[in-house]
């Protein structure tokens, strides 16, 4: 079962919609999924649906709707490419973390929510995921390939909650040398725990991307699955 959810923005600008994936226990811990540059589409619906299935309440803000409300493009084509960036570009962090916390907030509330939320986010998403464990208290949180976390360690002291990152080794937009230092800058850290893909490259879950690998978002979905039941 799936609805759309409203989420008033905590700066009193308006408000914004979120995707949400119902599981059929009741109640339930819930999951903020976070998007790429690609708006909420059909690949993050999916993946709410399965969060869902497997007894989670998934809700996905819409991060972009500051610029446009209801992005929903693939990456498919180049003139799709060329909008997705210019929305990454136009996108401001700050208030996009404001509005996962008011995301948060809410999904914690629900009636049909066991009070345990946790995050998940890829790409942008996973910079996000990565920020909600430095600037929110959600339970747990998750990182697929995010990217410019190499330049965000400095709040890294803040993470007191369990934090899962999954790297892709030959990640285009995650270059080596970024992948030593965010290694570098979180070995100490006893809430982190990191897998590096080898082979692998950026968006390497994303089905029907030119980066998907079966195996390699297989063996990262159990990982994620495990932590999930962990944490929540």
């Amino acid at each position: 079962m799936s609805h759309e959810l409203k989420i008033s923005a905590t700066d009193g600008t308006g408000t914004f919609s979120a995707y949400v994936a119902y599981p059929e226990i009741d109640p339930a811990p819930a999951v903020v999924v976070i998007q790429e540059i690609f708006g909420v589409n059909k690949n993050l619906r999916d993946i709410c649906q399965k969060l869902a299935s497997e007894g989670y309440i998934a809700v996905c803000p819409d991060l972009f709707w500051r610029q446009q409300p209801g992005i929903d493009i693939t990456d498919q084509t180049e003139a799709e490419w060329k909008r997705a960036f210019e929305l990454f570009n136009g996108f401001n962090v700050d208030k996009g973390i404001d509005d996962l916390k008011s995301t948060l907030t809410q999904a914690r509330t629900l009636p049909e929510c066991s009070g345990k939320v946790g995050t998940l986010g890829y790409c942008l998403g996973g910079k996000l995921a990565y920020l909600m464990a430095t600037r929110s208290d959600a339970d747990c949180n998750i990182v697929y390939y995010g990217v410019g976390i190499q330049d965000l360690l400095g709040e890294s002291g803040n993470i007191k909650k369990p934090l899962l990152m999954h790297i892709a080794e030959k990640d285009g937009f995650v270059p080596a040398d970024a992948q030593q230092k965010i290694a570098a800058g979180l070995k100490d850290n006893k809430n982190v725990t990191m897998f590096t893909y080898a082979g692998m490259d950026h968006a390497f879950t994303r089905i029907g991307g030119k980066n998907y690998n079966k195996e390699a978002a297989a063996q990262a979905y159990v990982r994620t699955e495990d932590f999930l039941a962990k944490n929540l």
